[in-house]
């Protein structure tokens, strides 16, 4: 393969690829400096690890992930806005299986920054939670409730554990409703 230009971020991104391709699990840093035509060992200049590498990739995927999530919240707000997070995180999460589960089983509150890389995004839930007639404990149980929903189904979608029928984006909208509609019963207790 010929050379390509390496810097942090390109070997971050071509590392999403290949786990993206291939599954989380095939990322090695032999196979990673092979791919972008590098010795292995220049790969430490960056990456203390393979461990430092996945963990570079679970804030890369969150920092991703992070900025559409909160795209999709401009200009909507209350249960359109949960529905379109949702949204937002299913087709991150369909299109990024590798990185996604890079993401979920890495710690993002393990220390400042991995915490701080997702703030911005988890502020602005309990924004849109907050905006609802819900009690303050049904609410921190919700975005428990949302998240749970979300990457439960986008694990089970991602390794292919549902049946063809009925579409499994129906199943989705049909979970968002049932949800959502739970969530309403819940407005002003």
């Amino acid at each position: 393969m010929s050379r390509m230009k390496t810097g942090k971020e390109a070997i971050i991104s071509r590392a999403a690829q290949m786990a993206n391709e291939s599954g989380e699990q095939s990322i090695s840093l032999k196979l990673l400096a092979q791919d972008l035509g590098i010795q292995p060992p220049s790969l430490y200049y960056y990456f203390k690890s393979l461990d430092d590498l996945k963990r570079e990739l679970m804030l890369y995927g969150w920092r991703q992930m992070e900025e559409q999530l909160l795209r999709s919240m401009i200009g909507v707000s209350g249960y359109d806005a949960i529905r379109a997070v949702s949204y937002a995180f299913y087709r991150f999460a369909v299109n990024n299986p590798g990185v996604l589960n890079v993401m979920l089983w890495y710690n993002q509150y393990e220390d400042k920054e991995t915490s701080e890389n997702t703030s911005e995004l988890f502020a602005a839930l309990h924004r849109i939670m907050d905006s609802l007639n819900i009690s303050e404990e049904s609410r921190l149980h919700l975005i428990r409730t949302v998240r749970g929903l979300l990457q439960g189904f986008i694990l089970l979608v991602n390794h292919k554990a549902f049946g063809d029928s009925p579409s499994i984006e129906d199943s989705f909208e049909f979970s968002l409703n049932v949800l959502i509609e739970g969530m309403k019963s819940l407005e002003g207790k």
